[in-house]
């Protein structure tokens, strides 16, 4: 990671498009282009696997596969796959400023089947080539065969032949089943091959990518139904055991996140394999991989599946530096970004000083007015990088907005804010005046948004991740304000 640097954070989902959602297309390349005007270094996305019903890409159906819903039909159709009457009649939603997930994800399922019929006549052994290189490809396709096939059952649903894995009933699913199969395996192909231009493009400009991992992985998704001995489940492949957070200021019952924990032992046993190829993925497809919830390598907390709530969890002791120095040996140095927020301890603590990772912090928990914050910036050391606010934030105006007087006093006392600059570009000059090694802010909070482009609120469902940038919002004019600020500071 380069010293002294600063970027953007915005998920591929919120770039503007024609078509409903944000995709690798031109506004993909126009958005770099604009990055590079202004001086940063990283584009930090959200997780950019498949996402659940609900839109989150932190609960995938597969932590390799790529969401096919950022898949650019516009490149499509340049490749001859796709005709522009193909899709551009088609309602994606009314509103350009929020994404209407359920019009979305059925509308271009329907037209990437159009444009894997064309495909296929041409490019069949290119489907062997990609499961030869990436070997979660193939169960992943299967999955989802299987999961649609099931009319969308979770797999521990599904019958004993499927849930189990019988070699010989999944060889005759397969058969057939084969164009099913085939055109997830398809969807996956173009993403990679839209996402490796998109980065080769950024790259030669400047620009790295930050990816974004969740320690855990979804129940219902490909990774346990093909790896079901490294998680902790029960005879009928439930989950035993369930991640989650204890109660806090936050949320009185905790948040009961549903994932089914590790099974570390299995995990040591076999060298930590599972998690050398997990990021052996990421480190190839990102140049920064920032890690969701690293405290859980330390102890993680484990509520009884049967729970309804978080209450009644436990900590328990993780793998730890032994995790890391495996997949150091395996994979080599890897730029990693550590979310060591939340309830931290001094073993925590302890755990990323000794992997040199650098750690988060968030200017707007900074500000309380009771005691003093280790997010004040006079606490910080280099070996961090801060945040306006993250995805589970709220925007800067709407968190100031929010607060009491006391706080926003505070804030602006310290920060020096004054009536002409803002409080969101005053919270982004005590981010970037910083000690701190890298310094990355939300698009919103560089476009002045309030809380109705917060992207989410943790402990909800539903209304979460829709936020999209309009069209010519990210001008020159903004660019050269940002650029002005980050040489000033030190981080071009």
């Amino acid at each position: 990671m380069k010293q002294r640097s600063s970027g953007v954070l915005m998920h591929m989902s919120s770039i503007p498009s024609d078509y409903g959602i944000g995709t690798m297309g031109k506004e993909s390349y126009k958005f770099v282009d604009f990055l590079k005007k202004s001086g940063q270094s990283y584009w930090q996305l959200l997780p950019l696997c498949p996402p659940d019903e609900n839109g989150s890409s932190y609960s995938s159906y597969s932590t390799f596969a790529g969401n096919i819903c950022f898949i650019d039909f516009d490149l499509l159709e340049e490749d001859g796959y796709l005709k522009k009457s193909d899709y551009d009649s088609i309602n994606w939603g009314i509103d350009e400023s929020n994404v209407d997930f359920d019009k979305v994800n059925s509308n271009r399922i329907n037209v990437l089947k159009i444009a894997y019929r064309n495909w296929i006549k041409t490019n069949r052994k290119r489907i062997a080539d990609f499961v030869k290189e990436n070997k979660w490809a193939d169960d992943y396709a299967m999955f989802m065969t299987l999961f649609l096939f099931n009319d969308r059952k979770c797999w521990w649903d599904w019958e004993d032949k499927y849930k189990l894995r019988d070699e010989k009933a999944l060889s005759e699913f397969k058969k057939e089943h084969e164009d099913d199969v085939n055109f997830w395996l398809f969807t996956q192909i173009v993403f990679s091959d839209q996402w490796n231009l998109l980065k080769k493009y950024a790259n030669k400009q400047g620009v790295g990518f930050i990816g974004d991992i969740p320690i855990y992985v979804a129940g219902n998704s490909s990774d346990v139904w093909t790896n079901p001995d490294d998680f902790c489940l029960d005879k009928d492949m439930k989950p035993i055991k369930v991640a989650g957070c204890p109660p806090d200021a936050f949320a009185k019952d905790g948040q009961l996140w549903g994932n089914p924990i590790y099974n570390w032992k299995k995990m040591k046993k076999e060298n930590y394999t599972w998690w050398c190829d997990r990021l052996r993925a990421y480190r190839n497809m990102y140049d920064v991989v920032r890690i969701d919830h690293f405290r859980g390598f330390d102890s993680y907390y484990s509520i009884d599946a049967s729970e309804e709530t978080a209450k009644n969890g436990e900590w328990v002791k993780g793998p730890g530096i032994e995790l890391f120095k495996v997949i150091k040996d395996e994979l080599g140095e890897i730029d990693i970004i550590a979310e060591d927020l939340g309830y931290i301890t001094d073993s925590v603590r302890e755990l990323i000083e000794t992997t040199g990772f650098p750690g988060m912090k968030i200017l707007e928990q900074a500000f309380d007015p009771r005691e003093e914050s280790d997010f004040m910036p006079h606490n910080y050391n280099s070996n961090v990088v801060v945040y306006v606010g993250t995805h589970d934030n709220d925007t800067a105006l709407g968190w100031f907005n929010s607060v009491d007087l006391e706080t926003q006093e505070l804030c602006k006392e310290y920060l020096n804010i004054g009536l002409f600059e803002g409080v969101n570009w005053g919270l982004i000059r005590g981010s970037m005046a910083s000690v701190a090694k890298l310094s990355v802010t939300q698009m919103q909070d560089f476009l002045g948004l309030g809380s109705e482009a917060r992207m989410n609120v943790p402990g909800t469902v539903g209304i979460n991740w829709k936020w999209r940038m309009k069209k010519g919002a990210a001008t020159d004019k903004l660019a050269e304000k940002i650029y002005h600020m980050t040489k000033m500071y030190g981080r071009i």
